[in-house]
């Protein structure tokens, strides 16, 4: 698998999965009628130093992106010192170690580009192996809104705000 940074026409590959993920209400919470175009606008055309990468499966040529990840700044000004990121994989790839290789990427990337941390802001408590994974990369909970998140399964559940400092 590679890592490579995302090109507008990937946006065709990553829209399935992307739209299915924010359709399922489990773990974003991002409308679920979302059209293609606006959420073309919210994941790939993002202001620098903010940017979008893809997961490539080099095996698969009929589906070889299986994952992206947007990283950017936390906050504007007096925030912009610590990162944030968000992170779709393609559900039928679970598991196979792709969230793991994003992650490493972005912690990596918030390394290289001088962030003094990385916060998620909202990490659906339910959603247990991202809770997980972000774990054993070293994010810790730092915080939880409690019933912040309506899932379509479980009903009102909490955010998690996750944070892992530089280095």
């Amino acid at each position: 698998m590679q890592i490579r940074q995302a090109q507008p026409d990937d946006w065709a590959s990553i829209w399935p999965f992307f739209q299915r993920i924010v359709a399922a209400e489990e773990t974003y919470a991002y409308d679920p009628d979302i059209d293609k175009d606006s959420a073309e606008r919210l994941w790939m055309q993002l202001e620098p130093p903010a940017h979008t990468v893809v997961a490539v499966d080099d095996t698969d040529p009929a589906k070889p992106i299986v994952g992206s990840a947007t990283m950017y700044p936390n906050r504007p000004g007096p925030g912009s010192h610590i990162a944030s990121a968000s992170f779709m994989v393609d559900p039928d790839r679970h598991g196979k170690g792709i969230g793991r290789a994003l992650g490493e990427y972005v912690i990596d990337w918030a390394n290289r580009n001088g962030y003094r941390g990385i916060q998620f802001n909202a990490v659906v408590e339910t959603n247990t192996a991202a809770v997980r994974l972000w774990q054993s990369l070293g994010f810790r909970i730092i915080g939880t809104v409690p019933g912040a998140f309506r899932s379509r399964k479980h009903g009102y559940v909490g955010l998690h705000v996750m944070f892992r400092e530089a280095g």
